[in-house]
């Protein structure tokens, strides 16, 4: 089993399959507008099962891979800690929930989603929901900026000029800058 470090480099305990249930669950409980920043910060801050950089490294494991990236997230770290047990233990935690929720709102928007008050609480929903990325992003971004400052921040530009402001197709992007960056960050240990 992996053993994790606090912040202090302390050994953090592993996590039990009840453990991320509930975590996950939290996470899914708390993840208005995206669960990534949430499950960042249940998995590093609240529980410390991985540190900052950790968990950047998962999550660009996870954001490579085809699927939402925060059910990757829950299932890799899941997997991680209590292999094929604890991956679906937390991507039950994660979507219990969501699942029961959305699809009364589903109903609910099947029934009234014409009115123009309802339009507008979407709108004020999305904008929320694009400040959260944002907020996730630069919280993401900090301890991998932090660790390769040279090599990190040119690749983070470049695909954000791409895809953010060029609106090239994500899968493009990454099939160019991945060896790019992989390139950076090999030479830059040696």
């Amino acid at each position: 089993m992996h053993v994790s470090r606090d912040v202090d480099g302390n050994p953090s305990p592993s996590p039990g399959l009840v453990d991320l249930f509930w975590a996950f669950l939290t996470v899914s409980c708390s993840a208005f507008g995206g669960a990534l920043p949430w499950a960042q910060r249940m998995i590093v801050r609240n529980r410390g099962w991985m540190r900052p950089d950790e968990f950047t490294d998962v999550l660009a494991l996870c954001q490579f891979l085809p699927g939402p990236n925060v059910v990757n997230v829950a299932v890799t770290v899941g997997e991680r800690f209590r292999g094929l047990p604890g991956a679906v233990a937390a991507l039950l935690g994660l979507l219990v929930l969501p699942v029961s929720v959305v699809s009364a709102f589903a109903a609910l928007y099947g029934r009234f989603g014409h009115t123009e008050a309802l339009r507008g609480i979407f709108a004020g929903v999305a904008a929320a929901a694009a400040g959260v990325a944002v907020a996730m992003m630069a919280e993401l971004a900090r301890p991998l900026v932090r660790r390769h400052p040279v090599t990190a921040a040119p690749v983070m530009l470049v695909a954000f000029i791409a895809v953010g402001l060029m609106r090239w197709p994500v899968l493009w992007v990454l099939l160019a800058l991945s060896p790019i960056s992989i390139a950076l960050a090999w030479r830059s240990r040696a």
